[in-house]
């Protein structure tokens, strides 16, 4: 919603490719985007997000329900791409699991190796069972982010790993329980907290926490690569004690990752193994039937 006050001024530009003019008819979007960038002025300063200083550029790629075409996913991406943007937050995803071969993934991993742009992308919300990781999330390059509560335990409806490949996914987990953010004009989804602003869980929320810190670790070295933001996130994140596929390298802690790339030079991460080929080709998931948090109702 770019008439929420929280984002007022820093709507640069915004585009549909999910019906409509762009604006938000569902919810979801705005409070996404409030976790990661809202000024919680309309709270006094309560709500605010990670990075309140960013600015926002929205493509719509789903529809008021929630539901979407996986080529409306990648038009939105390749958009943000021609917009020069520094971080690309996906809080969506398919039903899992996946290697990492179908479009989408394939696409996102094209964004971070060939135009040097940070994915965050959800994990989903079809925890506890393992393999339950989506595309994009199956991506190789992307940092893809699991929920945790504020006990630091993993939620029981984030998402695990292993891919179909056998990779470790989700990469790392950030808060995702019960998270307050801004509401859309007109919407209904989640519940009232206060005026503008609704209660929502799901890997949803907690992706625009890790999307909000890369653009703060970005803010204070620009010159970092994408592999770099991640290996910083992930060598700081605290150990929870659970396992790499529902915790990954564990929950994310921003000001140790920050320190890591003031005081180091940040290496590179090893390339993430190369898919072995399927016996039989696959067919890539054509729509994103729900957005993984809208799975569970919020």
């Amino acid at each position: 919603d770019p008439n929420h006050k929280d984002f007022e001024g820093r709507v640069v530009a915004m585009t549909s490719f999910g019906g409509g003019a762009g604006t938000d008819d569902n919810g979801h979007g705005t409070h996404v985007a409030g976790i990661a960038a809202g000024t919680g002025v309309t709270s006094d300063g309560k709500y605010r997000g990670v990075a309140p200083d960013s600015s926002l550029y929205s493509a719509k790629v789903l529809d008021a329900g929630g539901g979407g075409a996986m080529s409306g996913v990648m038009a939105g991406i390749e958009w943000a791409v021609d917009q020069d943007v520094h971080v690309i937050n996906l809080s969506l995803g398919s039903d899992g699991p996946c290697d990492g071969t179908d479009a989408l993934s394939t696409l996102c991993d094209e964004v971070v190796q060939q135009f040097g742009i940070v994915v965050c992308a959800a994990a989903g919300n079809a925890g506890p069972g393992t393999s339950t990781v989506g595309s994009p999330g199956c991506a190789r390059w992307v940092i893809t982010i699991g929920a945790v509560d504020d006990a630091d335990n993993v939620t029981s409806f984030s998402s695990r790993g292993p891919t179909a490949d056998g990779r470790v996914k989700p990469d790392i987990v950030f808060p995702g329980d019960g998270i307050v953010a801004a509401q859309a004009d007109g919407t209904a989804l989640g519940s009232v907290v206060e005026s503008g602003y609704v209660r929502l869980s799901g890997t949803s929320m907690a992706t625009p926490h890790a999307a909000g810190s890369v653009a703060l670790l970005l803010q204070a070295k620009p010159d970092l690569t994408p592999n770099q933001v991640k290996w910083a996130l992930l060598t700081t994140a605290l150990e929870l004690e659970e396992n790499p596929n529902a915790q990954g390298s564990g929950r994310g802690d921003v000001f140790a990752a920050y320190q890591k790339i003031i005081s180091e030079i940040p290496p590179t991460l090893p390339d993430p193994p190369e898919p072995e080929p399927p016996d039989t080709p696959s067919e890539p998931p054509g729509c994103l039937e729900q957005l993984m948090q809208m799975l569970r109702g919020g």
